[in-house]
C-alpha cells in the first residue's frame, strides 16, 4: 500500500472519528496514525522519535492552552468582562442579528496582526458570555469568528500568503495587491451570512423559549449545556471583583497586548498573568487554589488534545505521508482536466484543509499543481490565486489547525461538532469568492 494511500486513509478515519464524536479527540489522534505508521513499515523507535518532533513543535502551543484558560477564567470569575456583555447586549437590544454582525466586525479587527491565536484569544473570551446570555448557539460564534478571521488571513504579514510568496518567489506585499478586492467581497459575504445564520437563530430561540423576551430572563447559565461548568459570570458565583474592574481590564489589556507584540513567549505572557491575576484578586492562598482547581481541568483537558495532536503532525510528517499525499493528489486526474487542474483544486480548498497542514498544502501541493497548469499555458500567480482564496477561508474549520484547538478549548466546544456546523457555509463562500475571483478576471 502506497504511503500517501495510508496517510490519506489515516487521516480520513480520524476526521470521520472526530465528527461522529464517538470518542475523544485524543484516541482519534493517537491510535489511527501510529497504526498507519506500522502499517507503512515504521517501527516504534522510529515512531517514537516522530512523537518527539512533534510534541517539541506544539509544546510552547500546550503551555499557552494550560495558563490562557486559566488567565481568561480568572478575569470572567472576576467580571472583567460583565460590563462589555451588558453594554453589548443593551446596544443590541437583544438583537440577535446584530450581535451576530458585529461578531464579524470585532474579529475582522482582532485578526489584523495575523495571528489566529491571539484573535481566539482577544473575541471568544469577550463574545462567549454575550451569546450565553442570549441563548445563541455557541457554534454560530466560532463559525463567525473563524470565518472572518480566515478571510483577513490574506493579509501579507498572515502564514498563507508568505508561504506562496516563498514558493512563487514573488514580493508578497504585490501578491497580495489583487486579492484585497477578494478580501472586501469575502467580508462582505460573511456580514450576510451572519445576517442569514444570525435570522435563523432567531427563529431557532424563539422556538424554543417562546420569545427572546423568555430567553433573555432565563439564566444565561442553563443555555450552554456544552460549555465548561467553570465559566460563570462573576455576580453569580459572588467572585465578581468591581472595586478591581479597571485594574483588571490593564492586565488582561497589558498580557493580550505584549501577545499581540511578540515581545515574550505567549505562553510565558498567560503564565505571569496568572502570577498577577491571582494574588490580586484573592488575598487567601487557598482561594487562589479553588480557582486554579475550578479551570485546571478544561486547561488540561485541551493541552492533553494538543500533545495529541502533535504525535498526529509528527507521525504524518516524519513518514512523509502528507508531501506523498501533495503528490499523488494531482497525477490520478484525468488528462483533460489538466488545463483547469488549478481551478478544480481551488473549488476543493476546504476539503483539502481537512486532510493537509498549511505547510503541505503551499509547500507540496502547489508547486505541483503550478508545474503542471503551467505546461498548459497557466500562470503561475493564476494558480497560486486560485488555490489560495480556494483554501484559506477553511483554515479555521481543520482539525489540522493549533489556534482552532485554542478556540476550541476557550469555547468548551467539540471539534466535530464545529465542522459538522461550519463546514458547509465556509466551503460555499470559498467556492463562490473562487467563482468571483474567476470572473473578475483575478485567476
Amino acid at each position: 500500500m502506497s504511503l500517501s494511500l495510508i496517510g490519506l486513509i489515516t487521516i480520513l478515519i480520524i476526521v470521520a472519528l472526530l465528527i461522529s464524536g464517538k470518542v475523544t479527540p485524543i484516541v482519534a489522534m493517537v491510535i489511527p496514525p501510529i497504526l498507519g505508521a506500522l502499517l507503512a513499515g515504521y517501527s516504534f523507535t522510529e515512531i517514537g522519535g516522530f512523537f518527539g518532533n512533534g510534541v517539541s513543535s506544539v509544546i510552547q502551543v500546550a503551555i499557552m492552552f494550560i495558563f490562557a484558560i486559566i488567565f481568561f477564567g480568572i478575569m470572567q470569575d472576576v467580571g472583567l468582562f460583565d460590563p462589555l456583555i451588558n453594554k453589548m447586549v443593551a446596544f443590541s437590544r437583544g438583537s440577535i442579528i446584530t450581535v451576530s454582525v458585529g461578531t464579524v466586525l470585532v474579529a475582522a479587527i482582532a485578526h489584523l496582526d495575523g495571528s489566529g491565536a491571539s484573535t481566539f484569544l482577544i473575541t471568544i473570551p469577550a463574545l462567549l458570555p454575550v451569546y450565553k446570555r442570549l441563548h445563541m448557539n455557541p457554534y454560530l460564534l466560532l463559525l463567525l469568528v473563524g470565518g472572518s478571521a480566515s478571510i483577513m488571513n490574506m493579509i501579507p504579514w498572515a502564514g498563507p500568503l508568505g508561504r506562496t510568496a516563498t514558493v512563487l518567489e514573488a514580493d508578497v506585499t504585490e501578491l497580495w495587491q489583487p486579492l484585497i478586492p477578494i478580501q472586501i467581497i469575502g467580508m462582505v459575504l460573511m456580514l450576510g451570512l451572519a445576517v442569514l445564520l444570525g435570522i435563523r437563530e432567531k427563529r431557532r430561540i424563539i422556538r424554543k423559549y417562546g420569545s427572546l423576551e423568555v430567553a433573555a430572563a432565563l439564566e444565561a447559565t442553563a443555555a450552554a449545556p456544552d460549555a465548561s461548568a467553570s465559566v460563570q459570570t462573576g455576580q453569580a458565583n459572588g467572585l465578581a471583583r468591581p472595586g478591581l474592574l479597571w485594574v483588571n481590564a490593564c492586565l488582561a489589556i497589558a498580557v493580550v497586548g505584549v501577545l499581540v507584540a511578540g515581545i515574550i513567549p505567549a505562553g510565558l505572557a498567560f503564565m505571569i498573568g496568572v502570577s498577577i491575576a491571582l494574588p490580586l484578586n484573592f488575598f487567601k492562598v487557598n482561594d487562589q487554589l479553588e480557582r486554579l482547581r475550578a479551570h485546571a481541568p478544561n486547561a488540561l483537558t485541551m493541552a492533553s488534545i494538543i500533545l495529541a495532536a502533535g504525535l498526529f503532525l509528527g507521525i504524518l510528517n516524519g513518514t512523509g505521508m502528507l508531501t506523498a499525499i501533495a503528490n499523488d493528489a494531482v497525477t490520478i486526474l484525468p488528462v483533460s482536466i489538466a488545463p483547469y487542474l488549478h481551478i478544480i483544486v481551488g473549488l476543493l480548498g476546504v476539503p483539502f484543509d481537512l486532510i493537509l497542514s498549511t505547510d503541505a498544502y503551499y509547500f507540496a501541493l502547489l508547486p505541483v499543481v503550478d508545474q503542471i497548469a503551467s505546461g498548459f499555458g497557466v500562470a503561475s500567480l493564476s494558480t497560486a490565486y486560485a488555490m489560495v482564496i480556494g483554501n484559506i477561508v477553511g483554515t479555521f474549520v481543520s482539525p489540522l489547525s493549533p489556534a482552532l484547538w485554542l478556540a476550541l478549548g476557550l469555547a468548551g466546544l467539540e471539534m466535530g461538532r464545529h465542522i459538522r456546523y461550519s463546514l458547509f457555509w465556509i466551503w460555499g463562500i470559498s467556492m463562490v469568492l473562487v467563482v468571483i475571483a474567476l470572473f473578475i478576471g483575478i485567476i
